[in-house]
């Protein structure tokens, strides 16, 4: 297995989308648009999808409960048809502030929508009548004038990637998905993540193996690694705080199964209380260190040795510099690092 790299693009203008052609030729494999409260992640993508030639093409991640199923279905037949098969489903739940305060829709039973969802795609791409009977979505609409109706498109896999970070969620992707997508992730705390997703795979018959493990990392050449690290570790401090609501927020709880409770809730607290400057400062520089690649060549080889050696296959990047011809000179220095790190784990030949 040889490590593989995908970047975020560093914003949604034409500069920076073309940017992404040049990371293509320097060797990156994927691409992957964020969705938030600014710009979609589809429609990016359609624009990279006609200036690229081989890089995989990513959603990350599409917002469930934003789109129907069947609108999300019709997206990602329209894309993998105009990449000739290169698009990626990522797709999340995101959260109650986000979508109850922006779409409009209230956030219940997650998994639950998140299962109906794959479901429901996967019918639409096969080619069979759209008929489900499900807790959220029901298709055609009950005692109304809807019939099930067959798409013409049929037989399109569309590659199905979920956003998890809770034990059931996780589970749910070692379930039915193919690939994860992961953040708030270190690799010496893997299992915290892979365990769930391991035993769900298992019990469904699947190779843990066969799913695709993405991680999100950022990218920063340093000779001061102490300052990068606690740099890095204060811009988690929305993420503790504020992300989510003061009752339900996934990444808290993922960096608590990762051994860091205390001082998630010592952020929060702080965070919460309108100290932004103290929230910042409480958040361990390990968490700074351990989800980024930050330091010179040498300490940045050895993050990239530790996410292979902890199962990762693709890292999606998002890259430090100033200004795009920066970025794209870090981005070939990383990538001359990711092909001596896999030189190194590939078997010799006999």
């Amino acid at each position: 297995m040889t490590l593989r790299i995908g970047i975020h693009p560093p914003g949604a203008d034409p500069r920076s989308l073309e940017f992404v052609r040049d990371a293509e030729r320097l060797g990156v494999d994927s691409v992957w648009v964020a969705e938030a409260w600014m710009y979609d992640c589809l429609t990016p993508l359609a624009y990279l999808a006609s200036i690229t030639e081989s890089l995989r093409l990513g959603s990350g991640v599409v917002q469930l409960g934003a789109r129907s199923p069947a609108m999300l279905a019709m997206s990602a037949l329209a894309l993998q048809e105009m990449s000739d098969g290169r698009f990626i489903l990522g797709i999340g739940t995101s959260g109650p502030q986000v979508m109850e305060g922006w779409h409009g829709v209230r956030f219940d039973k997650p998994i639950t929508r998140t299962r109906e969802t794959i479901e429901i795609i996967r019918r639409a791409a096969s080619g069979d009548r759209l008929e489900y009977d499900g807790t959220i979505h029901q298709l055609p609409l009950p005692d109304g004038q809807g019939r099930a109706i067959r798409s013409p498109v049929a037989g399109v896999e569309i590659p199905i990637y979920n956003a998890a970070l809770g034990p059931a969620n996780l589970r749910l992707t070692g379930e039915l998905c193919e690939g994860w997508i992961g953040t708030a992730f270190m690799a010496e705390t893997a299992d915290a993540y892979f365990n769930p997703m391991r035993d769900a795979a298992e019990a469904a018959g699947r190779s843990f193996s066969d799913i695709e493990i993405t991680v999100a990392a950022g990218l920063e050449f340093t000779n001061d690694i102490e300052e990068a690290g606690r740099r890095h570790a204060a811009g988690y401090a929305f993420t503790i705080g504020a992300m989510g609501s003061s009752s339900t927020n996934f990444y808290n709880q993922s960096y608590i199964r990762q051994g860091f409770g205390d001082a998630v809730d010592e952020v929060q607290r702080l965070w919460q209380a309108g100290d932004r400057e103290g929230a910042g400062a409480a958040v361990p520089i390990e968490i700074g260190l351990r989800t980024n690649l930050v330091g010179n060549d040498d300490e940045v080889t050895d993050r990239l040795r530790a996410y292979h050696t902890a199962g990762v296959d693709t890292l999606r990047l998002g890259i430090n510099g100033d200004g795009l011809t920066d970025k794209l000179d870090h981005l070939a220095r990383l990538m001359d690092l990711v092909a001596a790190v896999n030189a190194e784990i590939q078997p010799s030949s006999p």
